[in-house]
């Protein structure tokens, strides 16, 4: 298979991503610009792989959970959900608003683990799938203050400050913008997104670090984001020391992440079958 090839199909599969209820042929054909033959082909051979079916009723197109179990299955190897869920609820517990953890990723950030704080009232929960807008966001505004600013200039160009309409009514337009909340962010130290990811929120986000070393590397982020009316000033230096704290204890226990995972044997492999205990799944 081309280069060409492997990057339509990519780009198949994020489109499918995006369709609850899947997409026909047609459609498909021609939001990614290609002759319906060439998209039925990478359609068949994605099913072949078991990534795609086709409802046998409306003929539509539609992801499996192949990516799913895929993504997951290199969740666990990493051992990344684990490190961090603890200290990510013990977050949400003490600002009794929605936590959220992410992780660098080459030029960008994903979220892996969650945790919901808010007992009562409105409560703010945003889907998972969805990429993070770098500049718009306090979680993606935290890691690029951590970068020289020359390279999160660089980043945030490359991408634009548009993002297809997927920001809040205060989201940053320009460079002189970016750069003065970077700016504060340092100052600061910890992130402030007001209405500039969704309208009528607010999220706070600091970076933690791949081990306790003040020296490693930035790992990711933990942020804290709620309703507008609940998340104003009066409350953001509480929520900021409790930011710092999980911070600190994320760092102390990240390198335990690949430890763990590599204590921990395969499901199906001999040494799991013999020593793994019988459980009900539940």
């Amino acid at each position: 298979m081309t280069i060409a090839a492997v990057e339509r199909a990519l780009k198949l599969v994020e489109a499918l991503a995006g369709e609850a209820d899947g997409a026909d042929l047609t459609t498909l054909a021609e939001r990614l610009g290609l002759p319906v033959s060439a998209t039925h082909r990478l359609l068949a051979t994605l099913s072949e792989r078991g990534f795609v079916a086709q409802d046998p009723q409306s003929g539509a197109y539609g992801l499996t959970l192949k990516l799913s179990q895929l993504a997951f299955r290199n969740l666990d190897l990493r051992g990344l959900p684990d490190a961090g869920q603890i200290v990510l609820d013990q977050l949400a517990r003490a600002t009794c608003e929605y936590c959220r953890l992410a992780v660098v990723d080459g030029e960008s950030l994903t979220w892996i683990a969650r945790a919901q704080g808010a007992t009562a009232g409105l409560r703010y929960e945003p889907p998972m799938g969805t990429g993070i807008v770098l500049h718009a966001t306090a979680t993606g505004k935290a890691w690029l203050a951590s970068l020289p600013e020359a390279e999160a200039l660089r980043i945030v160009c490359a991408r634009g400050f548009d993002a297809d309409g997927r920001t809040g009514p205060n989201a940053l337009a320009d460079v002189d913008a970016l750069r003065r909340h970077l700016a504060e962010t340092r100052r600061r130290g910890y992130a402030l997104a007001i209405e500039e990811g969704e309208i009528g929120t607010i999220a706070m986000a600091t970076t933690f670090r791949a081990g306790p070393d003040p020296g490693a590397p930035v790992a990711g982020t933990l942020s804290v984001a709620g309703p507008l009316p609940r998340m104003q000033e009066a409350r953001r230096g509480e929520i900021a020391a409790a930011l710092a704290t999980a911070a600190r204890e994320m760092s102390a226990i990240w390198p335990l992440r690949r430890r763990q995972a590599a204590a921990v044997p395969a499901v199906g492999t001999t040494a799991a079958r013999q020593t793994a205990p019988a459980e009900t799944a539940t």
